[in-house]
């Protein structure tokens, strides 16, 4: 989980956090706490899409080397009997 969220989310995760409390306390249970509130919850709500993002396209990358891997193995054991049969008709 750390690789994929990085220093400034945390960090805007973190101020944004303190300006909601403090508003918490300034202002009290009020109309606009429940701006802050709505501010809070967006900043949050982009980090852990971030987060997700970065979780599928790792996904995605382990699997577009599974299949890389698996293609390259038949096109290598392909040259290899091409070559076989190439040299086994060459004496004739």
């Amino acid at each position: 989980m750390n690789k994929s969220i990085d220093r400034g989310s945390l960090l805007v995760a973190a101020i944004t956090l303190g300006f909601f409390i403090a508003a918490l306390f300034t202002k009290g249970l009020s109309h606009d706490l429940f701006l802050e509130a709505g501010v809070f919850l967006v900043s949050v709500k982009l980090i852990i899409m971030a987060y997700r993002n970065s979780v599928s396209v790792g996904h995605l990358n382990d699997k577009l080397d599974t299949i890389l891997a698996k293609l390259s193995k038949p096109l290598d054991k392909n040259r290899n009997t091409e070559g076989k049969s190439q040299d086994q008709s060459d004496p004739e």
